[in-house]
């Protein structure tokens, strides 16, 4: 006796089954054209490929989701879907919190080697300034740290 007869996996609608496929393709173009215009980083695009093929295999395949259920001893193949990806989104999470708080510790050591080269550039003036010879030098007004060029050599690992 079937209780959720709407619940098996051989009478999912075509149609349904055509949408579901159709949003899976376009999430993965649309992961593909973030990183062809360099907008998301190889290294996280590969981890969102992967999640859009496994939803284009889901869609495509009637009983994987089932099948998935039962393997990890699920009932309910939807409850199976959102506990993975419940269980990935904490993953990505906790990466992610990682990721931030290393980022912010190197803007804190880069903002104190920018204020300590600036103290040194201004030492180095007072000092000329102040130095043997017919008078003080003249010396072109530094621009403000808002007018400098940003440094080029100093990258990120994680851009």
């Amino acid at each position: 006796m079937i209780w959720l007869p709407l619940a098996t996996a051989s009478q999912i609608g075509t149609k349904a089954q055509i949408v579901a496929v159709g949003v899976a393709a376009i999430f993965l173009g649309v992961v593909l054209e973030l990183v062809r215009r360099r907008r998301l980083v190889e290294r996280y695009a590969l981890l969102w490929m992967l999640g859009a093929v496994a939803l284009v295999v889901l869609a495509i395949w009637r009983g994987a989701l089932g099948e998935l259920a039962n393997l990890i001893g699920v009932i309910s193949p939807p409850n199976a879907l959102f506990l993975i990806a419940l269980g990935v989104v904490f993953v990505l999470l906790l990466h992610f919190s990682i990721a931030t708080s290393r980022l912010s510790e190197e803007t804190k050591i880069l903002a104190q080697e920018v204020a300590r080269l600036d103290a040194e550039a201004h030492a180095a003036r007072e000092a000329r300034g102040n130095g043997a010879g017919s008078g003080p030098a003249k010396e072109a007004p530094q621009p403000a740290l808002a007018e400098r060029e940003p440094p080029t050599s100093a990258t990120t690992s994680d851009q």
